[in-house]
């Protein structure tokens, strides 16, 4: 009996030091302080470019196939919501170059979450199955984005005149010099992919 107790209490010791509670892992503990940028917890200030669409300098890619980065403001462009997307105003292939603007690549009117049925596949990747519905019925013209790449700050963000916080050696290499300021993606989608 008393050997049971004792394996008892065995066990839950040895269940408390492994989650973390024992005197030995307090010691490990890290203030959230020394975790941030700094001593004060907060990042160094960073400065977002306020060039007016079309006037600033872009600059090249930071690998092979990266999103740009965005060389002007977007103040007043976002958020981007369902009904309003600014960008597409400049971004779209038929105006894009009228606009001065870089054109969205083909590969951003590639929808791959519906099957050439339109039947929705289900799948993690785009759980908001309304909103995504609710995109589809806004695609009027045969030219519009595939609504996976309507949200276009989530890949593409304001460059920025901001000092690395760490040191970075990365070089890219790029397959072909040109490829620095244009993507060849739609033509390698579906590289390695058999």
């Amino acid at each position: 009996m008393k050997f049971q107790k004792l394996l008892g209490v065995s066990v839950i010791t040895a269940i408390l030091l492994a989650a973390g509670c024992g005197a030995a892992q307090k010691a490990q503990v890290v203030s959230e302080s020394k975790l941030s940028y700094s001593d004060k917890g907060t990042p160094p200030p960073v400065e977002y470019s306020k060039a007016a669409p079309g006037t600033a300098k872009r600059l090249p890619r930071s690998y092979e196939n990266a999103p740009p980065l965005i060389p002007h403001s977007i103040d007043g462009l976002v958020p981007i919501t369902l009904k309003n997307n600014a960008c597409l105003g400049c971004h779209m292939p038929s105006v894009a170059k009228s606009m001065g603007a870089t054109p969205m690549p083909p590969t951003h009117f590639k929808d791959f979450f519906y099957t050439t049925k339109k039947k929705l596949i289900k799948q993690k990747l785009y759980e908001d199955e309304v909103a995504y519905k609710a995109r589809l019925t806004l695609m009027a013209k045969k030219e519009d984005i595939a609504p996976q790449r309507y949200n276009c700050v989530q890949c593409h963000v304001p460059q920025a005149n901001a000092k690395p916080l760490v040191a970075n050696t990365f070089k890219p290499e790029f397959r072909n010099p040109e490829n620095k300021h244009h993507s060849t993606l739609n033509k390698q989608l579906m590289e390695g992919v058999k």
